[in-house]
């Protein structure tokens, strides 16, 4: 398996950064995982961790390739969700540690992809975007029924509000998870927080990473210091990893 990937994490304008982020490339499999760990809640940065580690360890403890790669995402998210749970279990509801998450798995020449909230999944080709993950909220309702703009989302003043993400409530989150998606040479793949989307239109977003003239950790590089700088002084974390498919 040939690929190129990178990842990056800016703390933004926040005093911390909840955000953890991650690349694991194995011989047969590779995975990329962005959680953000809901500031507004006791500890996200711990919860952030938390998941991480659950799904990491799932990962390199799974043989490769995957048997069942979507399987293997609905289990692993459900056990990061109960990891989470347990770590607010003595607080108030309101109170717990919580966080969004996406997971993208690739292999055999194909990606498979799970998001819970409004961190997301792309797949990029030839500099557009070929599919996008659509994130659990509110303001994600409105744009697909057409009530508002791609333009007016980015500003909407629900636009961080989640319908459901890792830890809070025992009950599982609603999750979502691709189909099997082939890969081209020269596909990228790419997971992000809303620090990220947030300050950077996907247009752009697919433009940058299909530029011949920069690096994958260049072009991430300067992704995320453009979302940075759009957001202005009070921009969130900003994490993003990706992976440029380049063939078995």
């Amino acid at each position: 398996m040939r690929v190129e990937y990178a990842d990056i994490s800016l703390r933004g304008g926040r005093e911390e950064n909840q955000d953890r982020v991650a690349t694991a490339v194995a011989e047969h499999a590779a995975l990329l995982l962005v959680i953000d760990g809901m500031g507004g809640h006791a500890e996200g940065e711990r919860a952030a961790q938390v998941a991480q580690q659950v799904i990491l360890e799932a990962f390199w403890h799974t043989p490769q390739p995957l048997f069942d790669p979507l399987g293997f995402l609905h289990l692993t998210l459900g056990r990061a969700h109960d990891e989470v749970v347990k770590l607010g279990l003595k607080l108030p509801l309101e109170h717990r540690p919580r966080a969004t998450c996406a997971v993208c798995l690739v292999q055999k020449g194909a990606a498979y992809w799970a998001h819970i909230g409004d961190s997301r999944v792309y797949h990029l080709r030839h500099g557009n975007v070929v599919s996008r993950t659509r994130d659990h909220s509110h303001v994600e309702l409105l744009l697909r029924e057409g009530l508002i703009t791609a333009e007016e989302a980015q500003t909407h003043p629900m636009r961080n509000f989640v319908e459901c993400c890792l830890g809070g409530d025992p009950i599982m989150p609603d999750m979502t998870i691709s189909r099997r998606r082939a890969l081209r040479p020269g596909d990228v793949l790419l997971v992000c927080t809303d620090g990220l989307w947030s300050g950077v239109r996907d247009d752009a977003i697919a433009s940058a990473v299909s530029s011949s003239d920069l690096t994958l950790r260049d072009a991430l590089t300067g992704l995320a210091a453009r979302a940075v700088a759009a957001n202005g002084a009070g921009s969130d974390n900003t994490s993003v990893a990706a992976l440029r498919w380049l063939g078995d």
